[in-house]
């Protein structure tokens, strides 16, 4: 054949395929195919430390890489879900591992509830994961087999790329690679090229300046932590001295990297709630270098005094102080074990209408009191969350409501608390103090909530991910004053959303990683956040009731409504005042009834 034909015939050819003409070849990685994989580490979405120790009995292991600004990733998510319904119950086990250089756990997990993800998500925050697995881009994914031999990396598919898609894939690796994993064979195709977005290894830490406790940590633990961590708290240490804190230093740089503290659990809730905590990116960049360099002293002198310095525990009530103080039994609890609830009815009988502004719960052992509700109870019923006042939990606030606002405790009834002690190792004494401020002046508005609250759904044994929805609908305006979220040990997240009477709709809150130990209450700012008469509220929570839940009592067990922890609950709380009402109550301040024309 003539030399101009051939080289006619060979620019044909590669004209009619440009897609294997340009398909990258797979990058050069330093962990080889058959590599046999230690145990991998990272976090779960509580914060805690977990492994591949922690799933049993797996026939293969998926881990895709990802992060919440990739746009490969989230593209991606509704073939990772089919894959994994297809491959769940053959014993494959898939895992959503966060590289995000500036992800969140939190972030992460609320990815997570936006795309209803069933199979875990976890942060690989040291970089053990993608240095021990070879993987450089996001959505890449690895499979390991039973005995965690690296038996694949590369792409899930062809079908997505970052310069266009294809209408559906021409080839499905990891669906390839998981059927020879489960039939016993080699991987015929070990390792493909991957599109997306390249891992970024965390910067070392090179503060701008020399960074001192005195002058730069100690006014950041004044403003964010020494309102909990002093003596007489639920706190498990203080850091109200440089010796404290110096201690702790790899704690606090753990702590405040992750962003498990301070505690909040609220997504989209800067800027919309008034309570919300959390260190700016500066202050802790400012913790984690003091840690990591040398944890320098500085001129102590220099440091800002702190409010509660050489306190043995609290000095006053958080409330404006209390007219009515009422004492509960002293409890004695044991060193180990789960503590059922204890119900108490206060010695106390409310004879007329009384309002009320705040109320504080305090126990005189805080580290034992997980939580504590109190709801009014008019015999003969016993104690109901539908008569919820307020509670005590680690982290929250006591009641405190604005002037002009109050909260009715009506004639006939006594107070019920329903109080959660847990074990600390040792046995231990409680005895809760309540104390109540009558309403001042003039009440206009009265503090009222809707329920949403599902009390028929059962959550079937090992499911991951199981929805349940509540809604309520606005039959008047009014002012949104708080939301709280209310579940077990398998609660996995909650969302508040409205529906607007003019068709649009708005996410009011997220809690995307529950934690039963920090039911915190997020607040609007007074009178700031309107719903309009036809507002539909929509709670929506999930539950993960499988073995890789930390807290699970037993995923093997059908879960239904109950108010014992190893039993669920769904409750969605929204606190609220009528917008246009205005009772004109003038209430007597040493009694908290209304003065009689």
């Amino acid at each position: 054949m003539p030399l101009g034909r051939k080289l006619l015939l060979l620019v044909l050819a590669v004209g009619s395929a440009p897609l294997l003409a340009l398909e990258p070849m797979p990058e050069q990685s330093s962990v080889p195919i058959g590599t046999q994989v230690r145990n991998l580490t990272f976090k779960d979405i509580r914060y805690l430390p977990r492994s591949l120790d922690d799933f049993k009995d797996r026939k293969a292991f998926v881990l895709a890489f990802t992060s919440t600004s990739c746009p490969l990733v989230q593209r991606y998510f509704p073939t990772l879900k089919e894959l994994e319904a297809e491959y769940r119950q053959r014993g494959v086990q898939f895992l959503a591992v966060n590289v995000g250089m500036d992800d969140a756990i939190i972030d992460m997990a609320a990815q997570a509830v936006e795309h209803r993800l069933p199979f875990p998500v976890v942060k690989d925050s040291s970089g053990q994961c993608v240095k021990l697995l070879g993987v450089r881009r996001t959505p890449e994914v690895v499979v390991l087999d039973g005995q965690r031999r690296l038996v694949y990396r590369g792409r899930i598919d062809d079908q997505y790329r970052l310069g266009g898609t294809r209408p559906s894939p021409t080839r499905q690796d990891l669906k390839e690679a998981l059927e020879a994993v489960l039939a016993g064979r080699e991987v015929a195709v070990a390792e493909t090229p991957v599109d997306g977005c390249l891992i970024a290894a965390a910067p070392p830490v090179r503060p701008a300046q020399e960074v001192n406790f005195a002058e730069h940590v100690a006014p950041i633990l004044v403003k964010h932590c020494q309102e909990c961590h002093r003596p007489g708290t639920a706190a498990p240490f203080s850091l109200l001295t440089y010796e404290q804190a110096a201690a702790r230093a790899e704690t606090l740089a753990e702590v405040v990297s992750d962003r498990s503290m301070p505690p909040w659990f609220g997504v989209h809730a800067k800027g919309a709630f008034i309570n919300h905590r959390g260190l700016t990116a500066e202050e802790r960049d400012t913790v984690v270098a003091w840690a990591r360099t040398g944890k320098a002293k500085g001129d102590l002198a220099r440091a800002p005094a702190s409010p509660w310095q050489g306190e043995a525990r609290p000095a006053a009530w958080r409330i404006p102080e209390p007219d009515l103080v009422l004492k509960v039994p002293e409890h004695q609890l044991p060193a180990s074990g789960d503590i059922p609830y204890k119900y108490v009815v206060l010695p106390y009988l409310f004879t007329e209408d009384t309002w009320v502004q705040a109320i504080e719960i305090r126990p005189d052992n805080p580290r034992v009191l997980h939580h504590c509700n109190m709801a009014y109870i008019q015999p003969p019923e016993g104690f109901k969350l539908k008569n919820f006042i307020t509670g005590a939990v680690p982290g929250s606030d006591p009641m405190n409501l604005e002037e002009g606002i109050g909260f009715c405790i009506p004639k006939g009834a006594v107070l019920g608390l329903q109080i959660h002690y847990v074990s600390t190792g040792k046995e231990e004494k409680c005895r809760l103090t309540v104390g109540i401020r009558y309403a001042r002046g003039v009440i206009d508005k009265q503090l009222r909530f809707q329920l949403m609250v599902d009390h028929k759904f059962v959550i079937p044994p090992g499911a991951p991910l199981h929805p349940v929805r509540a809604e309520r609908t606005l039959d008047q305006d009014v002012l949104g004053v708080a939301l709280l979220s209310h579940m077990h040990l398998r609660g996995k997240d909650m969302t508040f959303r409205a529906d607007y009477p003019d068709g649009t709709s708005e996410q009011l809150l997220m809690v995307p990683n529950y934690n039963f130990d920090w039911q915190l209450v997020y607040r609007w700012e007074p009178g700031k956040k309107r719903f309009p008469k036809g507002t539909r509220l929509d709670c929506l929570a999930h539950y993960d009731n499988s073995e890789f839940n930390p807290y699970n009592p037993d995923p093997r067990a059908a879960v239904r409504d109950g108010l014992q922890t190893h039993e669920e609950m769904m409750n969605g709380f929204f606190f609220y005042v009528i917008a246009d009402e205005k009772l004109g109550l003038a209430i007597d301040p040493r009694t908290g009834r209304v003065v009689k024309k």
